[in-house]
């Protein structure tokens, strides 16, 4: 994959892109600034296998690779529409008797409930100081944040996590007084979606397509970016590390359009000078 890597980062520019124009920034959140939800493909993975396969206790690796795939290619969309895939795979694979598939509401209560085992155990060492918000969130990202809030920009998040759990981490990690608006999701897809919050500020604000910057780690926001010419930072994340590239996320980003790589906001002060050129 060609890119030109900026003198002594870590900053790989896939796309040149009309730069010092930007209004409105949306970053996605779990994964690009918080870290607090490290792992939930490692949640959401094994119990995709489990159902699908149902009652059978047998090793199935066709299944195993497709509900990885769909991970993959699925990341940054709501929850709610992964269940629903999830439900849709179980009939197709014909394991489970029909009067035992619940309904996506019901699959995302067990993920959800599985997940924030390992979430509230973060969240129980950050409110006892044995964790601090540099440790929950990916390198530099508080400090970016910090020097972008300087430029006359108006910030926002925009996740697929529900609506009041992403305010209330991202006020847990520190951030939330950065952006005026915190998204997430709501209980029906068409009440909110990240294409449709692009969209509304683009349209409220009579924004051109490089007034517009979006940050995130998942292919669906630098998706969304590509098609409203918006321009977009693909963050390549080594979650667990907290910094550091996850070369198997690059080249899903890379593919879905993203303009600029980085690994993490290791190297924040350059990205800001390369955004907004004096």
């Amino acid at each position: 994959m060609k890119h030109t890597t900026l003198p002594g980062t870590q900053i790989n520019i896939i796309n040149e892109v009309q730069r010092g124009r930007f209004k409105h920034v949306l970053f996605d959140f779990d994964g690009t600034v918080s870290l607090l939800r490290e792992g939930w493909q490692l949640v959401m993975g094994p119990l995709m296998v489990e159902i699908i396969r149902g009652e059978s206790s047998e090793s199935c690796p066709e299944i195993e690779e497709e509900v990885r795939e769909y991970i993959e290619d699925s990341t940054g969309i709501q929850t709610i529409l992964q269940m629903e895939h999830l439900v849709e795979m179980v009939r197709a694979h014909r394991r489970v008797h029909e009067n035992k598939i619940l309904d996506a509401q019901g699959y995302k209560k067990i993920y959800n409930d599985r997940l924030m085992e390992r979430v509230n155990e973060r969240i129980a060492k950050l409110e006892r100081g044995e964790l601090t918000p540099e440790d929950v969130t990916l390198r530099g990202a508080l400090d970016f944040l910090e020097r972008l809030s300087q430029k006359n920009v108006t910030m926002y998040i925009f996740s697929g996590t529900d609506r009041d759990d992403v305010r209330n981490e991202a006020r847990l990690v520190g951030v939330a007084a950065y952006f005026q608006e915190i998204w997430g999701a709501l209980r029906e897809y068409k009440d909110y979606n990240k294409e449709m919050v692009l969209k509304e500020i683009i349209a409220k604000n009579d924004l051109h397509g490089s007034e517009v910057l979006i940050v995130g780690d998942g292919p669906v926001e630098i998706r969304n970016a590509r098609a409203s010419d918006c321009v977009s930072i693909g963050v390549a994340s080594d979650e667990i590390a907290g910094h550091g590239w996850n070369m198997e996320k690059y080249p899903r980003l890379v593919n879905a359009g993203a303009d600029i790589m980085i690994p993490d906001f290791a190297d924040g002060p350059a990205l800001i000078d390369y955004l907004f050129p004096q």
